[in-house]
């Protein structure tokens, strides 16, 4: 077994009402000010609203004009308009953007250097403030994980600035917070979730460790994701689903997404398509395109998943699961042609250069990517 690490958020509360250890939080960090990200969709929904009746017990600022896969731009505006003084604690309530610039702010309030900066070098990174992350939604695994996606406007694509110091202090899985989360929603980010555990067991960097939690995260999605799509009252399908995301975001940070969310950022920088639809057209292609490379990965994760299926052969059992993604994108009406969100063929040669520089997952994928291949890849989505 080769040597390895797993960073995870050091504490981790879950079940419905654990909102209310907040009280604990503060009194244990013994915080006087408090910053909490969010966005409006969410605060109007209610969803802030008793955690901010907790945290009005200390001095509290909420900034919630996050705009949706905010650029890099957006992110240190909005660090910018931070008018206090102190920060002891910041809350990230939502999904992955808000999460993402929540913990984003904990390394750089104080600091010398921007979001600018850590494009160039993330290393520089030092957390200057604790961070509780409380996710919206069941999908991202932002709550677990050293990576913070930004948009890059003039690139037309989105970049990862990764750091373990950026890694949650306190996560809290509350699922009361997505009881209500529309179907539409539980669709995107349940698939990306489920291309974070499989993309992460499929990966070059894959560990032991890391198995262990896309493994049981690739369990819990692929049983309850259409159940938690279909049913708006199965609570416990959205609970397991909220449970394998956050499994995900672990297993990213040990391992490392692939090529499905490398070609999926200029999808999300040029068109704004959703992160987790971006992922979904390209989930199955991907995994196609990688089979051979990776057959016994999925067959593994077929016996875990589908233990009925053990005595498959190999090529049988990961067919299986690249049908199941097909299946699951198709239950919960992802759409599956480029053309339908907006994109030209036209923009090929734009889609493949932007692919291509996606070097940091690129290097996760068991097969090279060439340009001809990315190509191919791509020409799969019209």
């Amino acid at each position: 077994m080769k040597q390895c690490q797993l960073t995870i958020p050091a504490v981790t509360y879950a079940g419905p009402g654990s909102i209310e250890k907040i009280t604990e939080i503060i009194k244990r960090e013994q915080t006087s000010s408090i910053l909490i990200f969010t966005d409006k969709g969410v605060r109007s929904a209610g969803l802030t609203k008793g955690i901010e009746e907790i945290c009005a017990a200390v001095k509290t600022t909420v900034i919630d004009d996050l705009s949706s896969e905010p650029s890099y731009q957006d992110v240190e505006r909005v660090i910018a308009e931070v008018c206090v003084a102190h920060v002891d604690l910041i809350i990230g309530v939502g999904g992955g953007s808000v999460m993402d610039a929540a913990k984003l702010a904990s390394i750089v309030l104080g600091a010398d250097y921007g979001v600018r900066d850590l494009l160039k070098d993330p290393m520089i990174a030092k957390k200057y403030i604790k961070s509780l992350m409380i996710p919206t939604t069941c999908g991202t695994g932002s709550e677990a994980t050293c990576n913070s996606i930004v948009a890059i406007p003039e690139q037309q694509s989105k970049q990862g600035i990764v750091n373990t110091c950026m890694i949650p202090d306190y996560v809290i899985l509350d699922a009361d917070m997505i009881k209500h989360l529309p179907p539409k929603i539980i669709a995107s980010t349940g698939v990306d979730a489920l291309a974070h555990v499989v993309e992460c067991f499929t990966s070059k960097k894959a560990t032991i460790l890391s198995d262990t939690y896309a493994k049981e995260g690739a369990v819990k999605i692929f049983r309850n994701i259409r159940q938690a799509y279909a049913d708006a009252d199965n609570m416990e399908a959205k609970t397991e689903m909220l449970i394998g995301a956050y499994y995900g975001g672990i297993a990213i940070t040990g391992s490392g997404t692939t090529a499905v969310h490398a070609l999926s950022y200029p999808l999300g920088g040029k068109y704004h398509i959703p992160h987790g639809v971006s992922n979904a057209i390209l989930f199955a292609h991907v995994m196609e395109f990688n089979k051979d490379a990776c057959t016994d990965r999925l067959a593994l994760l077929c016996d875990a998943v589908y233990p009925e299926k053990h005595e498959e052969v190999a090529n049988i059992k990961a067919d299986y699961i690249i049908e199941e993604i097909k299946d699951i994108v198709k239950k919960v009406h992802i759409p599956t042609n480029l053309e339908e969100l907006g994109v030209k063929k036209e923009d090929m040669d734009f889609l493949v250069r932007a692919g291509s520089q996606q070097k940091r997952l690129l290097v996760n994928n068991c097969k090279d990517l060439s340009l001809e291949n990315i190509r191919y890849l791509y020409n799969k989505l019209f």
